[in-house]
């Protein structure tokens, strides 16, 4: 009798994500899969996962369709940045293109605590609304895109700390010094980076994980308040896996599925 052994399965992690590198290094060595690692290329020296690593965009969801049929993937998990919305949405609109099983991989979010002086909004520029009225020294952790959104003359009055992995490039709040660092970040660390700075506002990204939460912590001890941007939604009907084991969990039953 002849037993059929199923075929690996291919599965393309759009990545960039710290719970991306986690997943890929999980599924390396399990011979059941063949991983592929996608990084947008944004980050001028990324932090490469394990395996196979592609570097670049894909021209789109059209492309990205063609390369999961060209290369024969068999599912695709985007662990995307929780704000990467376009890169979600154009998974969404491949892996119905192509026919593929799609997975988000997204790590909880934030919650505020008691002494939290949390203010949601549901964009950048609706955070830069909100500035003037709670503070002059702004603490920028939202990343080196969209600066935009603070650099608009109605803010010239504030001052900004901007912390980012990469340089960012102008348009610029006018009056900004700029830290490049990389998480994770240590609460010490951010309670003196808001005391040097004279830090009276923060303003995040709701990106969750551990990695950058101390700033939360240190905001709530100086008793700042706190600009929180709220994560696009998932695209509509894609499940959501909430940690690396659990992604690794779905790329089991597919397997299984054959």
């Amino acid at each position: 009798m002849t037993v059929r052994v199923p075929a690996p399965v291919h599965v393309l992690v759009l990545g960039g994500t710290t719970e991306g590198r986690q997943l890929a290094e999980s599924l390396v060595g399990d011979p059941r899969v063949r991983v592929t690692s996608s990084l947008a290329g944004r980050v001028a020296a990324p932090r490469l996962p394990s395996g196979d690593v592609r570097i670049g965009g894909f021209g789109g969801a059209d492309g990205l369709a063609e390369w999961v049929r060209e290369h024969h993937v068999d599912a695709l998990v985007d662990a995307t940045h929780p704000f990467a919305a376009t890169m979600s949405r154009n998974a969404a609109l491949a892996a119905a293109q192509a026919h593929v099983p799609l997975l988000a991989l997204r790590r909880p979010g934030w919650a505020a605590q008691d002494g939290d002086r949390w203010h949601s909004v549901a964009s950048l520029a609706e955070a830069a609304e909100l500035l003037p009225a709670l503070g002059e020294r702004v603490f920028l952790t939202t990343g080196r895109m969209g600066l935009a959104a603070f650099a608009g003359e109605d803010l010239d009055a504030l001052w900004f700390l901007v912390r980012s992995v990469d340089a960012p490039e102008p348009p610029c709040p006018r009056e900004t010094e700029v830290l490049l660092e990389r998480g994770p970040f240590s609460l010490e660390g951010e309670r003196e980076l808001i005391r040097r700075h004279r830090i009276d506002v923060l303003v995040t990204k709701d990106s969750g994980g551990d990695a950058t939460a101390p700033k939360l912590t240190a905001a709530r001890e100086a008793r700042i308040p706190v600009v929180v941007v709220r994560r696009p939604p998932v695209p509509e009907g894609v499940p959501v896996a909430a940690s690396p084991d659990e992604a690794v969990e779905w790329v089991g039953r597919l397997y299984a599925s054959g």
